[in-house]
């Protein structure tokens, strides 16, 4: 009898932590325009499609990749997987301001910030964007994508 009374409440639990997982995520987005702020993204097409949300929710979120890159201050590429690269990204990065590299695992978030580790990782950086596309050829890769997903039939399609 416990465990069915606890039940409402634990989904209440996940609502209220994924509405605040989703407002700090809208927060984060906020700093995308702010004209102050500049951005450099290099997105490989083999990141772009793995799938951890359902057909729809991927759709948007490439749709969403494709309008960011037309903001002024931000620079999107994407490296197609036709490519080949002998440096390939074994994790997700982010370098800071030649400060800091994050990286997130299952377990942590592990802030880097000895000078070898940041230029190492900005080595690897300037290596992955010197061969990724940018503005309407990435653009197209993207677009490629959400195409080649869009056209996917789910079971509820059949």
């Amino acid at each position: 009898m416990r465990d069915r009374f606890c039940e409402p409440m634990r989904s209440c639990l996940v609502l209220l932590r994924e509405a605040s997982m989703m407002q700090a995520r809208m927060k984060r987005q906020e700093l995308l325009y702010r004209q102050d702020k500049r951005f450099h993204f290099v997105v490989t097409e083999s990141a772009l499609r793995v799938r951890r949300v359902d057909r729809g929710v991927m759709l948007a979120q490439l749709d969403r990749l494709v309008s960011l890159s037309t903001l002024p201050n931000v620079r999107s590429g994407s490296s197609g997987s036709r490519l080949g690269t002998p440096v390939g990204p074994r994790h997700g990065f982010w370098l800071r301001d030649d400060k800091q590299v994050s990286v997130e695992t299952y377990s942590a978030a592990l802030r880097l910030t000895q000078s070898a580790e940041i230029d190492l990782h900005g080595e690897v950086f300037e290596h992955l964007s010197a061969i990724a596309s940018y503005d309407r050829a990435a653009r197209a890769i993207i677009t490629r994508l959400a195409d080649d997903l869009a056209a996917e039939v789910s079971p509820g399609d059949e």
